[in-house]
């Protein structure tokens, strides 16, 4: 009966979560847009503005779901996000971006080009600089323009949310990004527990027991040593293959932790 009523209180606490989502998608174009817009500075002080409205309205999107009980979360070595520049992360589900944009108050992100065409998004999308996937060439080139505002640039290589239970398949555009920016990157391991919101389930389809969010930054890996007697094109494919093994290394370690640190709670709760 108790887990009735949990399941239910969540269930509610998620509709009422994405039911916010979307009042701060038409109050954000409508009022805070403007706003900016009519404040004094350059477009760059406008950009670091939007920025940092949007990280602070996912840090209280953040607490609020965690204040429901929808879900909790740990976080490991987010200092090392402080002077990161590209962040790579893998993408389990749906509010990875949510969660990453609240660690980084400078952070500009890859976004679909659909979102631009969205009444609700395209406002805040061109306010904060963020940078929309329509052209390899055009996104690269705003990359290396955001590194020079200062910006921190969240990219998930996949380029869509992971299917659950199987291997990472990355794309190369984030490896062309490291590649021709000189960017050194900021890996980030995300693992969700139980699974949620992927590709394959739907807002209302919460699981039966409330879901975990474990983020953890990792060391800084290097660019420079590819990009010495190797072309550009070869030296994205040679980073791409080992960002795929590296993330695959790294988070089959990662999420066996959080299941024995699981069992650890389980057998605690029991004794």
């Amino acid at each position: 009966m108790l887990a009735r009523i949990n399941h239910l209180w969540r269930w509610c606490g998620t509709a009422f979560s994405f039911l916010m989502f979307g009042v701060g998608g038409i109050l954000l174009p409508i009022i805070v847009v403007p706003v900016l817009y009519a404040m004094p500075g350059s477009v760059e002080q406008r950009e670091a503005r939007a920025q940092r409205v949007i990280h602070h309205a996912f840090r209280f999107y953040i607490g609020m779901m965690k204040f429901l009980g929808v879900l909790s979360y740990e976080l490991e070595n987010v200092e090392k996000l402080r002077d990161a520049r590209l962040i790579l992360a893998n993408h389990p589900t749906l509010i990875d971006v949510i969660f990453l944009i609240a660690l980084v108050p400078n952070a500009n992100c890859v976004v679909k080009g659909k979102l631009i065409r969205n009444p609700f998004t395209r406002g805040p999308i061109k306010t904060a600089g963020y940078i929309v996937n329509e052209d390899n060439e055009k996104v690269i080139g705003a990359a290396g323009e955001a590194f020079a505002k200062g910006h921190a640039l969240i990219v998930f290589p996949e380029g869509t949310r992971t299917t659950p239970g199987t291997d990472l398949k990355l794309k190369r555009g984030a490896a062309n990004v490291a590649i021709r920016t000189a960017a050194d990157i900021t890996p980030v391991l995300i693992s969700c527990t139980p699974t949620t919101l992927t590709k394959q389930d739907r807002w209302y389809q919460v699981p039966a027991s409330r879901v975990h969010i474990r983020i953890r930054v990792n060391d800084t890996i290097p660019v420079a040593p590819y990009l010495h007697d190797i072309t550009p094109s070869l030296a994205a494919r040679k980073l791409t293959a080992d960002l795929a093994d590296y993330f695959g290394k790294e988070l089959k370690v990662y999420e066996q932790s959080a299941v024995g640190s699981e069992a650890d709670d389980y057998r605690c709760a029991r004794s």
